[in-house]
């Protein structure tokens, strides 16, 4: 799903509101989000799942083309959790 069939969904739903108000509701709500994660705090969002930063460790690798090794260093990485609410719905949803 794009930014703009979720807002567009939301939209619908609300009704009351302008397309572009839900917008940027969205967009705060993704800067924050972001700003959080960046600030090395966790996301939660119950019933959905919660999101973290998570770093990964420095290794050394072999370059499948040329065979050299080489060393890739420490980064961060985005980790999703899904919620248990999430979870069961879309374990129900491949019995289906």
């Amino acid at each position: 799903m794009l930014k703009r069939e979720l807002v567009d969904s939301v939209s619908q739903q609300l009704g009351d509101y302008y397309k572009q108000d839900i917008a940027l509701a969205v967009d705060l709500i993704l800067e924050e989000m972001a700003s959080a994660l960046i600030a090395g705090r966790r996301v939660e969002i119950r019933n959905f799942g919660s999101f973290s930063v998570r770093t990964r460790r420095p290794r050394t690798t072999k370059n499948p083309k040329t065979g050299n090794m080489m060393h890739i260093p420490a980064r961060k990485t985005l980790h999703f959790t899904m919620g248990k609410s999430l979870k069961e719905v879309l374990i129900q949803q491949d019995k289906d």
